[in-house]
């Protein structure tokens, strides 16, 4: 791309605002519209220039498109200057108010998943039931972790505590994590009676995990990713908390077009592929060793285990669905 179209793209206020906002996360058009508070029309345009230019990456997800800076190496110095170019007071200015408002968005829309899932707690299980059979992607999840020791367990957004459930027989310790203070009331209600000690159920967000670094053995995203305003995000603080060769597992959507369930379920997602998941991964230091594909009629579950710096990386390949694994426990 010649450097006049690449200067004449970054030329404009607004498309500078977008610049700088895109450096934060991948965003939709729409909340880059709500943000710089101009019409959805007016925002598109400018984007164009910058898509144009090769500087933005779009990708459409349903009826939502999101947009992200070009992963083109040749462009890494020119994003650099973003950051060695002295700002002025007034470019300051902006360019904090634009991220405080973007953050004002993204809570609005915390809260309402929030409401929903106060909600809907009581039916949660059942929600879910009703994309997937969950006897099989347990199935599949039990298989994908093998006979290796889990150790301590972490389960993002625990939900009513079906993961706790299924793994915490086998952890030496288990720490359940969720927003939802009456999820953790129905997932606190699972617990063997026992074995309270072993437990800990905490309020928390996954975006900024109360574990500390290198904590956990192993780590899973059970359905619960495809709420992430910033996948990336959670991904990598899951990666921040796992041990040397600890292992990520995510069960959740493959790309779909329902979009109902953006706005009836609060999923701010719709499914993810193998290519975002794997270089999420390897953005986080994880190595991407099996995945497992459950078609389900209009929605697919996919099942991704990652393991943090592997000596030796293993090839990706399809794990067997064995319900016998479960041993017992889905019954």
């Amino acid at each position: 791309m010649p450097l006049i179209d690449l200067f004449h793209a970054l030329g404009d206020t607004t498309r500078l605002r977008i610049m700088h906002l895109l450096r934060a996360m991948e965003l939709a058009v729409g909340e880059i519209a709500q943000v710089v508070g101009q019409s959805q029309p007016r925002v598109s345009r400018h984007i164009r220039i910058l898509v144009e230019a090769g500087l933005v990456e779009k990708r459409k997800e349903g009826n939502w498109v999101f947009l992200a800076l070009s992963r083109d190496a040749s462009l890494s110095p020119l994003f650099a200057l973003f950051d060695s170019v002295e700002t002025s007071d007034s470019e300051a200015l902006w360019q904090a108010a634009d991220l405080a408002r973007l953050a004002a968005v993204r809570n609005d829309r915390a809260r309402a998943a929030d409401e929903y899932f106060a909600e809907h707690a009581e039916e949660w299980d059942a929600i879910r039931s009703l994309h997937v059979s969950e006897r099989e992607v347990e199935a599949a999840m039990y298989s994908a972790l093998g006979e290796a020791p889990v150790g301590h367990l972490l389960d993002i957004g625990t939900g009513t505590g079906r993961m706790i459930e299924l793994f915490g027989p086998d952890a030496q310790l288990v720490t359940a994590i969720d927003r939802s203070p009456e999820m953790l009331r129905l997932a606190r209600a699972k617990l063997p009676g026992d074995a309270a000690d072993k437990y800990r159920l905490l309020i928390g967000d996954f975006n900024a995990l109360p574990v500390g670094d290198a904590a956990a053995d192993t780590v899973i995203l059970h359905q619960v990713l495809h709420y992430a305003q910033a996948p990336e995000t959670v991904i990598a603080e899951a990666a921040r908390v796992l041990t040397h060769e600890g292992r990520l597992l995510i069960a959740d959507f493959a790309p779909h077009e329902r979009e109902d369930l953006r706005i009836r379920d609060q999923h701010a997602r719709l499914g993810f592929s193998s290519a975002q998941m794997q270089g999420w991964f390897a953005a986080a230091g994880l190595d991407l060793i099996s995945e497992d594909t459950l078609p389900g009629g209009e929605l697919t579950v996919k099942i991704w285990l990652g393991r943090r710096h592997m000596a030796q990386v293993v090839p990706i390949e399809s794990s067997a669905l064995k319900a016998s694994a479960l041993k017992g426990r889905t019954a």
